[in-house]
């Protein structure tokens, strides 16, 4: 076989296998779009009726060498919340002093500062326990609910009153996430913006009308006091340690314990979203980093953590759809290997004077219709984040989507590596990206 028939044949089967795959998750992402629209709802002002009793709140900050911006977050958080009735706990460790002087720094009666025992960085949910054993163990006061928050997250003024809005019928409730879009770094923090548009104005809206279990996106969400005990009662603590993704997790495991989980969208009365808002990483690497966990978490460990829940399809198909990640990867390097291939390939046949063979006649249909399924796929993001951010986000996003096409076969490809060194017992590490906070008045 020739040099140029090697080619052919194997751009062909790449081909075939990115077309096949990508056919698969488009009809997916379409099904869910049409779900999505049926079950939206406009945003409704939050209005909370006069007399209402106002709900207690711990808020929850895990940190690890975030002396860059945790004073700024706890400051802009103290003078934002609009609610009279709060605490914040603010785990650090013992090898972190600089993180635990700018908490000191800070100097407020509703905050507390939480030194754990052992040496950082553990994970995230390990922090996160440690919080939870100071709180339980204070007898002179107790929370209704806990709020999650990262160092990084600037809060929304009415966010404790939405989430007590939530709470009155639910265990758990998550608000939206904006990432924040750094004009000077707009591709790699834009892509976030996208897709967070998309994952907190379809996917969620779409597994609550299903009654799916709601994962958390760990920033943004409360949680009632009552259900942690429950869920500490089940597993020992109520934040997964041996997680890298106890967020997610934490979603499901309490609606398999029949804790109503909510995803809720409130607009205050300037008719801007209540949601957390926060500068995601800015740079390639730091974008690989992160989503490398995510991807490793939910969509590697979670096969065995967290398993394919209840025998409903609805729950079945997001389980699915949370762990497609690493197929979707795949797919996409092999598409961009089969034109790759394909172009020298037809440099080979013009040299040697004939054409470059014909696709089948079946994969033929396949890319055209996966190219119908690509233009819904970018109208629809353009739309969603259009909305969020404005008709020039919109146009940007189209784009934007070779960004995270990049940035999702890195980290894919960073999660097969990590998860693999886990399976051989490398232990689990709170992966540090570099965080800023936004200026804000």
């Amino acid at each position: 076989m020739s040099a140029v028939a090697l080619l052919d044949r194997v751009a062909a089967e790449a081909a075939l296998f990115a077309a096949v795959t990508l056919l698969l998750l488009g009809l997916d992402d379409l099904l869910l779009d049409l779900i999505a629209a049926a079950a939206r709802r406009p945003d409704r002002v939050l209005r909370v009726p006069a007399g209402t009793p106002p709900l207690r709140f711990a808020l929850f900050v895990p940190a690890w060498r975030e002396e860059r911006v945790i004073g700024a977050m706890l400051r802009a958080t103290l003078a934002r919340y609009d609610h009279g009735d709060y605490r914040i706990y603010v785990g650090c460790y013992p090898n972190d002093p600089a993180t635990a002087a700018a908490v000191r720094a800070v100097d407020d009666a509703r905050l507390r500062l939480v030194v754990g025992a052992r040496d950082g960085p553990t994970t995230k949910a390990d922090c996160l326990n440690q919080l939870w054993r100071v709180l339980a163990a204070d007898r002179d006061w107790r929370p209704d609910a806990v709020v999650l928050h990262d160092a990084e997250d600037m809060v929304h003024p009415l966010e404790p009153r939405a989430a007590a809005d939530a709470l009155r019928d639910a265990a758990l409730v998550q608000l939206p996430v904006l990432p924040l879009i750094d004009p000077a770094r707009r591709w790699i923090t834009g892509h976030y913006a996208d897709e967070f548009a998309e994952t907190h104005a379809r996917d969620l809206v779409a597994r609550g009308a299903l009654g799916a279990a709601l994962p958390l996106a760990g920033v943004g969400c409360a949680i009632r006091y009552a259900a942690l005990e429950q869920l500490a009662a089940a597993n020992g603590l109520p934040f997964a340690a041996d997680s890298l993704t106890e967020d997610y997790e934490l979603g499901l495991r309490a609606a398999a314990l029949g804790l109503t989980v909510r995803f809720t969208r409130w607009r205050d009365a300037a008719g801007g979203l209540i949601a957390t808002r926060a500068y995601f990483p800015d740079t390639l690497p730091g974008a690989v980093r992160q989503k490398a966990r995510w991807v490793g978490g939910i969509a590697l460990a979670g096969w065995d953590r967290t398993g394919w829940g209840a025998r409903r399809v609805a729950e079945r198909w997001m389980r699915w759809r949370d762990r497609r990640a690493p197929l979707a990867a795949a797919a996409v390097t092999a598409g961009y290997t089969a034109v790759a291939l394909a172009a020298m390939s037809a440099a080979g046949h013009h040299w040697r004077g004939d054409s470059p063979p014909m696709p089948p006649r079946g994969l033929r249909a396949m890319l055209a219709i996966n190219a119908v399924l690509l233009g819904w796929r970018l109208v629809a993001r353009a739309r969603l984040t259009a909305a969020a951010y404005g008709w020039r986000e919109g146009l940007r996003a189209l784009p934007r989507i070779a960004v995270a096409n990049a940035v999702l076969v890195l980290s894919a490809w960073r999660a097969a590596r990590l998860h693999v060194a886990a399976l051989r017992g490398a232990p689990l590490r709170w992966e540090k990206t570099a965080h800023r906070f936004p200026d804000v008045p």
